[in-house]
Order: structure tokens, then sequence, then C-alpha cells
């Protein structure tokens, strides 16, 4: 059944550069939504709109009662204002799809055209899950909120990231799926430190908050320097600082904002606990305030190992044993709202690589040049569709 999807390439490359021009962000989808609507509705497959955001969830039964398994695809963009000089760049102002999310959501919309037409052969139904938000990891916990693991009850779940996220010297076209742990949870936090305004020439007035805030950010790299085995994977990242308003005046507030991440549950949490008394010592030993938030994102992402070897075997059967890899040095330490899937169900989240140099798509994600190898498209089409006919059998 999977072969039939190469000869949707052409297709798929037409549909994803529509979906490249019409990014958007968060929860509120409604273009993105109505394209995807308009292809479901073309292909026939009945589906159902989120009440809570623009996610949709399609499905289809084949010929015969079996178990139920979920593929999801993510669709929102990022803030960011596209340079790539593509053809069909971004229409909206600012906005891009510059982390592939364009892809997921055609790859998927492949493969639920070649399900659907042969879903008479297939024994057992297939959800289809496209999310809003994975940006800002609230698509899937909304998604579960819908109820998008019942009526029926998936058994497993399965979901793909096109791009270079593990590795932008692996071939274009190679799938990566390990069992266990294959990226980090993702956290963000805020500090906020208050002390006293005063003129910069008389700082015995005040209370400097930007000397109470650079200790912290000093004394924050210590905690996985010091405090974490050496054992475990951790990271506390602080990605921007904000204060004052003029060079010769010390400001009354001074704001933090970083992000940490972590392979085990226990080390997340960990983190979360000592940034938030570290900056609360230093800043009362500095006769400061600091108020701290934590804006708790997705845990671990985990994969099932049973469901790893399968999706590994589908895989393979698509692209050849030499285009399927099952081992890498260490998990990737960026983070995905899959994770609340996979602490619901049994499944594995793959790596589609679409690294390509000649064509200028080795670069990172989240960056204003970022782009994908578009010959891929049909492979991992391919490789939901082969997953589906080993999972449920024909």
């Amino acid at each position: 059944m999977w072969e039939k999807c190469q000869s949707l390439q052409n297709d798929l490359v037409a549909l994803r550069r529509r979906f490249h021009q019409i990014p958007e962000l968060g929860e509120d989808l409604p273009e993105t939504q109505a394209l995807l609507c308009a292809e479901l509705d073309k292909m026939g497959i009945p589906y159902k709109r989120n009440t809570l955001d623009s996610g949709v969830v399609a499905l289809i039964e084949g010929g015969k009662s079996g178990k139920v398994v979920a593929l999801r695809a993510d669709m929102d963009g990022l803030p960011i204002a596209e340079a790539t000089g593509l053809p069909f760049a971004s229409r909206h102002e600012g906005r891009m799809h510059a982390c592939g999310h364009d892809t997921h959501i055609t790859m998927l919309l492949g493969a639920a055209k070649v399900l659907n037409e042969n879903k008479a052969d297939l024994k057992g139904t297939v959800k289809l899950i496209f999310q809003t938000a994975e940006e800002t990891c609230t698509g899937s916990q909304i998604m579960l909120k819908e109820g998008v693991m019942e009526n029926p009850h998936v058994d497993a779940v399965f979901g793909m990231h096109i791009g270079t996220i593990i590795d932008p010297s692996i071939a274009a076209g190679t799938v990566i799926v390990t069992p266990g742990c294959c990226m980090a949870s993702y956290d963000h936090f805020v500090l906020r430190v208050t002390g006293k305004g005063c003129h910069g020439s008389t700082p015995e007035k005040g209370v400097d908050p930007i000397v109470v805030a650079s200790n912290i950010v000093l004394a924050l790299e210590e905690i996985v320097a010091r405090e974490v085995p050496s054992t475990k994977a951790a990271v506390v990242t602080i990605g921007r600082i904000h204060g004052g308003i003029a060079y010769n005046a010390i400001p009354g507030e001074v704001e933090i904002e970083g992000t940490t991440r972590a392979l085990e549950e226990d080390v997340r949490q960990y983190l979360g606990k000592r940034i938030g008394e570290i900056a609360a010592g230093i800043a009362k030993s500095y006769r400061a305030e600091c108020a701290y938030e934590m804006i708790w994102g997705a845990p671990p992402v985990v994969n099932d190992e049973e469901m790893a070897k399968l999706a590994a075997g589908a895989a393979a059967k698509v692209l050849g044993e030499s285009g399927v890899i099952t081992s890498i040095p260490a998990p990737n330490m960026g983070g995905e709202d899959f994770a609340f899937y996979l602490r619901e169900r049994p499944g594995a989240f793959m790596f589609l690589s679409s690294s390509n140099h000649e064509k200028h798509t080795d670069g990172p994600h989240h960056n204003p040049h970022f782009d994908v190898d578009e010959d891929v498209f049909w492979k991992g089409s391919a490789v939901f569709v082969s997953i589906v006919e080993d999972y449920l059998g024909k």
C-alpha cells in the first residue's frame, strides 16, 4: 500500500507550498484549518473540528474491525520574518513555517489519501490528529482535553518531525527512530528581580537589581555543573535579560527569562525547584526581592520500545535498512509536546531528515532561512502508511 505514495510526490510539493504561504501562530489557525478541511473533504474523509482551538481530528475506518492507531501532525508556525526568497514564501508578515509543520500536515494528508483509498483492506481504524500550538506546548494538551484518545479508543500513536534536528550530516530521506527517551523536556522560567531605583552617582541610596540579576545568572549556571550528576543530561539557559532605561540610572526592576531541558522527570523537577530557591536566596542577601514563575512545558519524549521497533521495521520497508537509524549517541535536547500523547498511549516519535547541502536545506530550525528538501515528502507519507499496515494488519 505504501508504494502508492510515490505517485503523490508532485501533489505533495504543491500542497506544502500552499500551506507554507499561510503560517499562523498558536491555537488560532483559521486559514490553515480551512485548507486542511478542504483537502479532507476532497478525499471524503470525515472529521471533527475542535471546540477549544483550530485542531482537527479525522477518522478512516477499515473494512474490518481491529485496533485504532493515531497519526499526528502539528500545524502552527513561528513569529519569524521569512528570508528564504522562495517564490512561495510566507504571505503573512513576520510569520513563517520555520520548523517544517507545513510539511507535517502535507505528509499526513498524503498518507491519509492512500489509506482512505485502500481502507477496505485495513483491519482497524486510523485516527488523524492535526493539532495546533506545538511551539507553545498547548496543542497536544488541548487535543487530550477534547478527548482525542477516546471515541474510538486509541491503542497506539505515532508522530514524525522533518528537518535537521538530530544531525545535519544525516542524508535527506533517512528516518531516525530510537527506543526510550529521544527528546528532552522543555520548560520556560521568568525571574523578576525588584530592587530600588536611584541615580547612578549614588548607588548606596538604592538596591541595584542589575547586580542582583547578574549574580543570579552566574549562580544558576552552577546547578548543572555542581548539583546534577554528570551522568544525567540537563540544561539551564538564560535567553533574555531586560532592565534599565538610562546609562546613568539604577533601575527598579530587571527581568530574566530562560529555559530548562532534562531527559528525566526527576531532574526536570529538581531544576525547577532550585532555580526558585537560588534566585530568592541571592535576592534576599542583596536586600532585593525576586518573583519566580515556572511555565511548565512538555515532559521528555519517551518512545515505547516495541512501538519504536515496529516503526523502524515499517520505515525500513520503504527506505531500506540503510535508510533507518535506530541508535544515536544521545537524545536530542530539543522538546516536543508529542510527549503528552506518549504519556497516555504507547507509541513512537520519529525524525525524517531533509538535510541536503546542495539544496541549502541543512540549516537550523527556527531560522529565517529554514527550508526542507521537498523530495522526501512521499517518503514521510509512505512511512506513515507502512506503520499502519504493520500495526493494524491487512
